[in-house]
């Protein structure tokens, strides 16, 4: 049942990181453009583009934790037993979870602290640079819930591509 909410918006979360990708592309192409053609770089680009740049990142990975695509702790996993390799992913996805969980929390009180101040070129405030944080915070979270109810059911988590 979780499966059929969180597959849609891992997907949806792809879809805007690709988005976010064309528009880094846009943006740095216009800011080359700007700089060496038209020899007046767009003060704008600069900070737009990293903006992108969080955005794409982070969600990303939370979409990584959903579908896999992280292959760090679990490389190990395939030389032990059975039993010991399912409680070993059980506290894998509970300390990702944790991972998750603290990085929105301490994403929150970032956002928080910063956001009276702007972004001087492009005045939006500072807490949009830490948003993704928190975002990407909650839907590690999330998979990794997800993951951990498939592991004690004895399923696995089918990608949100397939």
């Amino acid at each position: 049942m979780l499966a059929r909410f969180t597959a849609p918006l891992a997907r949806g979360c792809m879809y805007f990181a690709v988005a976010g990708l064309v528009g880094i592309v846009g943006v740095v192409a216009i800011q080359v453009f700007g700089r060496y053609v038209l020899n007046d770089t767009p003060v704008w680009a600069e900070s737009a583009a990293l903006v992108l740049v969080l955005y794409v990142t982070l969600l990303g990975a939370a979409v990584g934790v959903r579908d896999a695509g992280h292959i760090g702790m679990e490389s190990l996993l395939v030389l032990v037993p059975e039993r010991i390799r399912n409680r070993l992913e059980l506290l894998i996805h509970a300390l990702v979870a944790a991972f998750g969980a603290i990085m929105a929390w301490n994403g929150a009180i970032l956002a928080a602290s910063v956001a009276p101040y702007k972004i001087p070129t492009l005045g939006i405030s500072e807490a949009f640079n830490q948003a993704p944080l928190v975002v990407s915070g909650v839907l590690i979270v999330l998979f990794s819930i997800e993951h951990f109810i498939a592991l004690l059911r004895g399923e696995e988590v089918v990608p949100a591509w397939h």
